[in-house]
């Protein structure tokens, strides 16, 4: 009897191991049924604190978050979608190949809330260096982002069991304009986790910007950088 109660209680962890819920309270039962869809869901959080990702869940996601703590953002985004883990099997093998395609990314089309037109997210990609590792890679990459002139970026991708975090930070200063400086080296992060949670893989998209507020521009930048993050991450994930 003691064994058979011991199997039943070990396989029903098996299973909440399984199909754990990765997201606490944060994410609404309205956003989780659109994700439920397929739909990409966008969240404007702005602190920490509203992060919807729960810890434990993956170690790569762990790796995420103690990243955007350290960041310790001003301005933060979640951008989210759920794919059905059949008929994608190899998801984690393509979407590397598309992040590990820096050049790419020149042209990815950016919309400008205070200007109504249509811009490029970057001008230009270019890869400066390349770092293999035994669990990725590191990439060394300028961007050009206008209004704020070549971004230099350090980009982190990183393998895990059935997940793949991409990780980027600016490594330079940016100034807005030429008229002043707005954002420190290693203050703007955008992060993409991939995982799998049973039957699905969760796509995770965050990024946030530490920034001092500017007089009568800190709403400006925030826009700005928000729907930055939030256009290149959407981008990414509707090329599957």
């Amino acid at each position: 009897m003691k064994k058979l109660l011991c199997s039943a209680l070990l396989l029903i962890t098996l299973v909440a191991a399984v199909f754990a819920d990765p997201f606490n309270s944060k994410l609404t039962d309205e956003e989780r049924a659109k994700i439920a869809t397929g739909e990409i869901l966008i969240k404007n959080i702005n602190y920490e604190k509203f992060v919807c990702l729960k810890k434990g869940e993956v170690t790569l996601g762990d790796k995420l978050l103690t990243e955007i703590h350290d960041l310790n953002p001003k301005y933060l985004a979640e951008v989210i979608q759920i794919k059905p883990y059949k008929g994608n099997e190899d998801l984690p093998q393509r979407l590397e190949a598309i992040l590990n395609n820096v050049p790419e990314y020149a042209g990815i089309p950016y919309y400008s809330v205070r200007h109504d037109a249509w811009w490029n997210l970057y001008d230009s990609a270019e890869i400066k260096e390349t770092i293999e590792r035994a669990d990725g890679k590191t990439i060394r990459a300028d961007l050009l982002m206008e209004p704020f002139d070549i971004v230099q970026e350090d980009i982190e991708l990183t393998r895990g069991a059935d997940s793949i975090l991409y990780s980027a930070v600016n490594t330079n200063k940016l100034r807005y304009l030429d008229k002043f400086d707005c954002i420190w080296p290693r203050k703007m992060k955008i992060c993409i986790l991939l995982f799998r949670d049973g039957d699905n893989w969760v796509l995770y998209g965050i990024g946030g910007v530490n920034a001092p507020r500017v007089p009568f521009f800190t709403e400006r930048i925030q826009t700005s950088f928000i729907n930055r993050i939030n256009t290149f991450c959407s981008f990414i994930f509707k090329k599957f």
